[in-house]
C-alpha cells in the first residue's frame, strides 16, 4: 500500500489581518491622493480666473484705442460684450469678450471699477473669489 505522505498545512490565504492591513494602506493612498486633487483644482481656478483678468485687460485697452476712453463704471465689463446705451456711447463698437468671458470660475460676475480702488489712475478687474465676498483673503485681481 502506499503511503500518505503527511505534509505540514501550510495556508496559501491571506489571513483577515493582512486584509486589513492592505485595505489601510489602499484608503491611505485614496486619501492621499483626493486630497492632492482637491488642491490642483483650487489652483486651478486661481489660474483660470488671473487669465481671464489679464483677457480682459487687452480687451479694455483694445476698447480705450477705438473710442478713446475706458468703459465707465455704469457700463461695466458688459461694454466688451454688448454695445453700451449709456453715455459716452462708443463710436466704434465691436464685441471684445463673450458674456461668460466675464464670468469668474466660480459663477460670479467679475468686478469693474473706473476709477480703481487698487489703480487709481486706471481701473480694477477683480474676482471675488469662491466666496463671492470682496474681501482680500481671496479676491482675485490686476494689482
Amino acid at each position: 500500500m502506499k503511503q500518505l505522505r503527511s505534509t505540514p498545512f501550510h495556508s496559501k490565504a491571506f489571513t483577515l489581518l493582512e486584509m486589513m492591513v492592505v485595505l489601510l494602506i489602499i484608503a491611505l493612498i485614496l486619501g492621499t491622493v483626493a486630497f492632492m486633487v482637491q488642491g490642483i483644482e483650487g489652483d486651478a481656478e486661481h489660474v483660470t480666473t488671473g487669465a481671464k483678468i489679464k483677457g480682459l485687460e487687452v480687451a479694455l485697452t483694445s476698447y480705450k484705442i477705438s473710442n478713446l476712453t475706458y468703459p465707465t463704471q455704469e457700463q461695466g465689463l458688459d461694454a466688451l460684450v454688448s454695445r453700451p446705451t449709456a453715455e459716452p456711447k462708443p463710436k466704434r463698437w465691436t464685441q471684445l469678450a463673450k458674456p461668460e468671458g466675464i464670468l469668474d470660475p466660480w459663477g460670479h460676475k467679475l468686478v469693474y471699477r473706473n476709477p480703481g480702488k487698487h489703480n487709481a489712475g486706471g481701473y480694477d478687474v477683480l474676482s471675488l473669489g469662491a466666496d463671492g465676498l470682496e474681501n482680500t483673503d481671496d479676491d482675485i485681481g490686476n494689482w
